[in-house]
């Protein structure tokens, strides 16, 4: 934007806007700072976000978001109905005995469901170059990677509810 401001070619109105936006932009981002550096602060005060936080995927974003919107993890009765709230779990398209599971119901907070696929991506796009779990190099050569994705992240949204519910922290699944 400053180079389009210096540049001669540019009409003058169209600098003076530039100027305007560059300045709305820079006072966002500063704004944007202030927050970030007041969830970080909170981050490192509180013990469930810290904890979930060391979750491959969740980071302190995650953590924040979690224990800021699931205080009592014990409403839940299981994993899969913590899951099934955040929309996370296949929807039962089962008749005659067949078990036939279809797309994600997406019910529930689309936010936390958000993040917690950008986070299994993540996990995702590193598993070939760093340390992943035996299960997700198998589901990786069976499914296709956004599949893989959203399974991983069911399987975070259960890891979240247990750790919530217990207080435990994040163990790494053993090498096999």
């Amino acid at each position: 934007m400053r180079r389009l401001a210096a540049e001669e070619s540019v009409p003058a109105l169209a600098r003076e806007m530039l100027d305007v936006l560059a300045g709305q932009l820079e006072a966002v981002n500063a704004k944007l700072k202030g927050i970030e550096a007041r969830l970080m602060a909170w981050h490192r005060r509180d013990q469930t976000s810290q904890c979930l936080a060391t979750i491959p995927g969740i980071g302190p974003i995650g953590g924040v978001s979690f224990a800021l919107k699931i205080p009592q993890a014990k409403a839940f009765r299981s994993g899969r109905h913590f899951a099934a709230w955040i929309g996370i779990t296949p929807r039962e398209n089962s008749t005659a005995g067949k078990h036939r599971p279809g797309k994600i119901s997406r019910a529930g907070d689309e936010s936390l469901r958000r993040l917690l696929v950008l986070g299994a991506t993540a996990v995702i796009q590193q598993a070939k170059t760093g340390r992943a779990s035996p299960w997700l190099l198998g589901l990786l050569a069976r499914k296709p990677k956004k599949l893989a994705a959203v399974a991983l992240a069911n399987k975070m949204a259960r890891i979240i509810w247990a750790m919530m519910v217990s207080g435990e922290t994040y163990r790494r699944p053993k090498e096999a």
